[in-house]
């Protein structure tokens, strides 16, 4: 057995890297809220409600449920670019 190998990923995976860094987790922050902000002002015009408040209330979760998707598709992308990357390199 490899002793090299400490968990099922491949020894390129399981070498300690840094995966996160203060820079990623501004770049993340901004489009995540961007996108939310988007989407917010997109979906208050479809909330059909004559009430502010519930406008605001169910345009945030219908924005904040299509933001939680936006932000695993975007840590999915970044999990495939770095594999590519790291492919390519070999």
């Amino acid at each position: 057995m490899d002793k090299r190998r400490v968990s099922n990923l491949p020894y390129h995976m399981a070498q300690s890297e840094k995966l996160v860094t203060p820079v990623s987790l501004v770049v993340d922050a901004v489009l995540v809220i961007g996108f939310f902000i988007y989407l917010f002002s997109l979906l208050r015009s479809h909330v059909p409600s004559n009430d502010p408040n519930m406008v605001k209330v169910w345009a945030g979760l219908g924005s904040a449920c299509m933001t939680g998707v936006f932000w695993l598709a975007l840590q999915m992308f970044r999990v495939v670019l770095r594999a590519q990357m790291a492919a390519n390199r070999k």
